[in-house]
């Protein structure tokens, strides 16, 4: 429940390094293989894909995904070695923030009026 409530994202000066929705396309993109069907399966452009993944990779000291341009050989995305640890990372981090925030949020959200 309060992962519906409490969101976490990482900011770099004015760009989000990471974040709940962008957490969610490198899993997918680890499940897929490929940023273009990662967009897919989220019902997002490619494009906009693409550019979440430009952001990060330009945020961090390394890239977290790599990609090879499609073809006749086909291409394909992949998390490196590093965004598996950034993405772990901050998995674990938003974890250890619902367990500590529980009582707070439990306590705002009773009080909250039903959305209208």
């Amino acid at each position: 429940m309060a992962n519906e409530y409490l969101k976490i994202r990482i900011a770099n000066g004015n760009a989000v390094a990471m974040g709940p929705g962008k957490a969610e396309l490198l899993e997918t993109i680890d499940a897929c293989g490929s940023i273009s069907s990662a967009a897919k399966q989220m019902h997002m452009s490619y494009r906009r894909a693409w550019e979440l993944v430009d952001v990060m990779n330009k945020c961090f000291s390394q890239p977290l995904v790599t990609s090879s341009p499609g073809g006749h050989h086909g291409g394909g995305a992949q998390l490196t070695e590093f965004g598996r640890l950034i993405l772990k990372s901050y998995r674990d981090l938003v974890a250890k923030a619902h367990i500590a925030a529980q009582v707070e949020l439990n306590q705002i959200l009773s009080n909250l009026k039903e959305p209208q």
